[in-house]
């Protein structure tokens, strides 16, 4: 397989694109498209501070390349987990994400959950009993809740996100599967802020295949983090890209036409459904300040407020 644009072999054929290129062309196309795709949706401008959100893997490092080599000033976030699983897959995350940072002299702030907040966030979830083995409700409330609170007080215009095509055409299948109307009405490439204090979010990966950002983080020479989260394993998420994974090898460009075809049909009003809001608007929490539409603490506050009162009541120490 040779490359269009040169005739050198080529190191990845797209085959829903029906194009190959070697490593020097592809290296310039990754960050072509998604100049393109911030431009279509409308996501930022180079006036703006970008805050991306890192979490050591290949598209979260890969995007903040792109961002950095397409001249954005853009400085990164990482949230410490405390996650292990056997693999100290905390710890090696945020040393790839730090690595990467001191390596192109980038700013990356860290916080950390545990000493945030006095529990991991295993144990969060176990002392809340919001799964022992499974404690992905709590860790996306958190994450959510720092990201938007470093972004807000940082005088960031944008909170970007390294979801490629595969986790959107996913994320879709199951709100469709479900009819979710509510996270169907939100979904998107871009999130606009809320009065509030509600960041705006944006993902300017939205259009590349996993294999694609995979392939760029190898040919840029990226050292990311292989392994998943060790609680992904068995989530319902994995289950729907296997399911579309077998779609799209039958029929090259499947998951992209579903995701595109959606866009599209809510541009023209299928998804008649705006972000909706409290009746009264978004009020600050009382507790942290963050936008909540609950009339005392959010759920952020509620959450962690479990955690310390269960800690306290089984009388364990708090984590260092």
């Amino acid at each position: 397989m040779k490359c269009r644009s040169c005739g050198q072999t080529a190191a990845i054929n797209m085959r829903h694109h029906k194009l190959a290129l070697c490593r020097e062309h592809y290296l310039e196309w990754i960050p072509e498209q998604t100049e393109r795709f911030i431009h279509k949706y409308d996501m930022f401008t180079r006036d703006d501070r970008l805050l991306v959100a890192i979490s050591g893997g290949k598209d979260s490092l890969a995007l903040w390349d792109v961002l950095t080599r397409l001249g954005y000033a853009a400085d990164g976030l990482y949230i410490g987990l405390g996650i292990d699983g056997g693999i100290g897959y905390s710890a090696e995350s945020q040393r790839l994400a730090q690595a990467f940072a001191d390596a192109n002299r980038l700013q990356l702030q860290v916080v950390d959950v545990a000493e945030l907040e006095g529990a991991s966030i295993p144990d969060a979830a176990r002392l809340t009993h919001r799964g022992r083995d499974k404690p992905c409700s709590v860790c996306g409330l958190t994450k959510r809740h720092i990201m938007n609170r470093v972004a807000r007080d940082g005088g960031y215009d944008v909170l970007a996100t390294g979801h490629n095509l595969d986790d959107e055409a996913a994320t879709l299948f199951g709100n469709t599967l479900t009819w979710s109307t509510g996270y169907l009405a939100r979904q998107g490439p871009v999130l606009p802020a809320l009065e509030g204090g509600l960041a705006r979010k944006v993902k300017p990966f939205c259009r590349l295949y996993e294999r694609e950002t995979a392939a760029y983080a190898l040919l840029r020479g990226i050292d990311y983090i292989y392994d998943e989260c060790p609680f992904a394993v068995g989530a319902t998420s994995i289950d729907h890209k296997e399911t579309l994974n077998r779609l799209e090898a039958a029929r090259p460009g499947a998951k992209l036409a579903f995701y595109l075809s959606f866009l599209e049909a809510k541009r023209n009003g299928a998804f008649p459904l705006e972000i909706r809001q409290s009746p009264n608007g978004l009020l600050p929490c009382p507790r942290c300040g963050q936008p909540t539409s609950a009339p005392d603490a959010c759920a952020f506050c509620r959450t962690w407020d479990k955690v310390r009162a269960r800690r306290s009541a089984l009388q364990e120490p708090a984590t260092p």
